[in-house]
């Protein structure tokens, strides 16, 4: 198997990545930008909460906002980042993100921010990252090169990414209680100056994906769609994961704004909370390579997305005094991320190995804007219930939700019953049929990922 027509090195003689300056550089610029996103991810919503005095619809609405471009501009963004080079995409995709946040403290210092700005710039913001997440999963397999690899550094930047989950909370906290919410966003700014400025220093080249004169965009995304609803695997993997961000969607601001208001939580502990939580994805991050050589695939996946969702069942029930709710809190924040760092470097994975490398950006991007096009919904409709019930009871509607989510999820995904990481013939198996269009695709692609 061979990407580029540059065939792998026998097993004993593969440098490690470690050695890989390239990976190693991608991979700074990747947690730089990860970082950027998560202290967003608090510090966005307490902008709203704390200085707009954002009810639970606009918070929902908020959520939406940043969650919907998944669906209207992915499947588009992913035939376009199959046509052209995916790092110049990623530079861009976080050029853009600067430009957008770094326009918070301005209008802050202005006193001209409120929740219509606030909003344009958290869609701006969810364009930038619609395509910088569809062309960083496309470009790991081009860096990479050989695909036993592939584990192994979604791996690495799993736990770089869990490792922002839990440190970017607990600086948007600190810095919005330092700051306020709108300064703070200045130095989510920076994190995407110092991504910028890592990815331009790769070295490696990467190909012009070669395009056939004359293919209509509309028959490209046709073919992706194909793809992904043609390949049982895939199929599966964006409607659990739809659903998956869907209740995670809807409890993730149900929760601050439980927290912040009903349970007077400071936002400083909230960081915190968050910030210990996110350890958990650390954890999973670390572990995850041990466990696929101890459990067949599918149980790890089962058990990890059972981890996951299962104890956010603790988030509405903590009672007692405040130390112990927050510590029913900081736990339930701890398994969630611990096992969706599991279960998304298993998918991720095996996505990139099914997948034909001239379907990789539309395939990421169909899946995305499944993911994340529910996800918006389950922002918008949280929202909406919190403004009905309260945040507290529309917490126990999501978290019931997501266990119930889980069990079937469970018991009806193909994921859960692989044994191993499947490869390009598990891949041409799991086609629906033998004479559609995605497999004959597959079937000319002459090298895979």
């Amino acid at each position: 198997m061979t990407v580029g027509a540059v065939a792998p090195e026998p097993a004993a003689a593969r440098p490690s990545l470690w050695r890989n300056r390239d990976f190693l550089t991608f991979w700074s610029g990747e947690t730089l930008s990860l970082f950027g996103t998560q202290i967003t991810v608090l510090a966005l919503p307490l902008t709203a909460v704390l200085t707009l005095d954002a009810q639970a619809d606009e918070l929902g609405l908020l959520r939406f906002l940043q969650m919907i471009p998944y669906l209207l501009f992915g499947p588009l963004f992913g035939v376009w980042v199959d046509r052209h080079r995916r790092r110049t995409a990623m530079i861009g995709a976080n050029t853009l993100r600067l430009a957008l946040i770094g326009l918070i403290p301005l209008l802050g210092w202005f006193d001209q921010l409120n929740m219509v700005w606030l909003m344009m710039i958290t869609f701006g913001v969810g364009i930038g990252a619609v395509l910088f997440d569809i062309s960083w999963m496309s470009y790991v397999p081009t860096l990479i090169r050989d695909p036993e690899y592939l584990v192994e550094a979604n791996s690495k930047l799993a736990t770089t990414s869990a490792t922002a989950d839990a440190a970017g909370p607990g600086l948007a906290g600190a810095l919005v209680n330092l700051l306020t919410a709108p300064i703070a966003m200045a130095a989510n700014a920076a994190t995407y100056l110092g991504s910028v400025v890592s990815l331009l220093l790769i070295r490696t080249e990467e190909p012009r994906p070669e395009v056939v004169p004359g293919r209509r965009l509309r028959t490209e995304l046709a073919e992706g769609l194909r793809f992904v609803a043609g390949n049982r695997l895939v199929r599966w993997i964006a409607l659990v994961g739809g659903l998956a961000n869907f209740f995670l969607s809807a409890t993730q601001p149900m929760f601050i704004l439980y927290a912040v208001r009903d349970r007077e939580v400071p936002a400083s502990v909230l960081g915190l909370i968050f910030s210990i939580g996110a350890c958990g994805g650390v954890v999973g991050g670390i572990l995850c390579r041990r466990l696929t050589r101890r459990l067949p695939l599918g149980r790890l996946y089962a058990l990890a997305l059972a981890t996951a969702y299962v104890p956010m069942l603790l988030l509405p029930a903590a009672a007692g005094p405040d130390l112990l709710v927050q510590a029913l809190f900081t736990v339930a924040w701890f398994l969630g991320p611990l096992g969706l760092t599991t279960v998304n470097i298993l998918i991720i994975s095996v996505r990139q190995n099914v997948t034909p490398p001239a379907f990789l950006g539309r395939m990421n991007a169909a899946v995305r804007a499944v993911m994340f096009g529910l996800g918006a919904l389950g922002g918008l409709l949280g929202g909406l219930l919190a403004a009905q019930v309260g945040a507290h009871q529309a917490l126990w509607v999501s978290t019931v939700g997501s266990a119930v989510f889980v069990v079937c999820g469970v018991l009806l995904s193909p994921l859960t019953r692989l044994q191993e990481m499947p490869g390009p013939v598990a891949a041409r198996e799991a086609e629906s049929g033998p004479e559609s269009a995605p497999a004959a695709a597959a079937e000319t692609a002459p090298d895979r990922a």
